[in-house]
């Protein structure tokens, strides 16, 4: 039985090593957005900052990862589910949270985005948006 770390690269039509697939698993465990650091800390195996980086650059250039900006000046990265990508195209508009207390960072998926009206000549390719509070396991 192939799992589902396993499966996810071969679907993106990634080989399976032993980096990618631990940081997709640490991803997969989390449930939550991860940063940089929290991948370097998480991991059971040791890899280096480079191989990280270049790990998160890869998922996100296939659609298996979306980032999420932040205030904090700290990129955090959340799996991406089945609907985020189709073709060649990342579909991530769905509303980020960010708990004061426990810092943890979720994509709220079942709230909707609010309609955004640009002035005439602009063209929008992409919408962020954190909403910061408390989470209700912190509440």
């Amino acid at each position: 039985m192939i799992n589902k770390s396993t499966e996810i690269l071969k679907n993106s039509g990634l080989s399976v090593t032993a980096g990618r697939k631990s940081i997709l698993d640490l991803f997969i465990a989390s449930g939550n957005a991860l940063a940089h650091q929290d991948i370097e800390s998480g991991c059971s195996e040791q890899f280096d900052r480079v191989t990280i980086y270049r790990t998160l650059q890869t998922f996100l250039d296939k659609g298996i990862i979306h980032s999420i900006p932040a205030t904090d000046s700290i990129i955090r990265y959340a799996l991406c589910n089945e609907t985020c990508t189709t073709t060649g195209h990342h579909h991530d508009n769905h509303i980020h949270f960010r708990c004061e207390q426990c810092s943890k960072t979720l994509c709220l998926d079942e709230v909707s985005i609010p309609i955004v009206k640009l002035p005439d000549g602009y063209m929008m390719h992409e919408i962020n948006m954190v909403v910061t509070g408390i989470c209700k396991s912190c509440r």
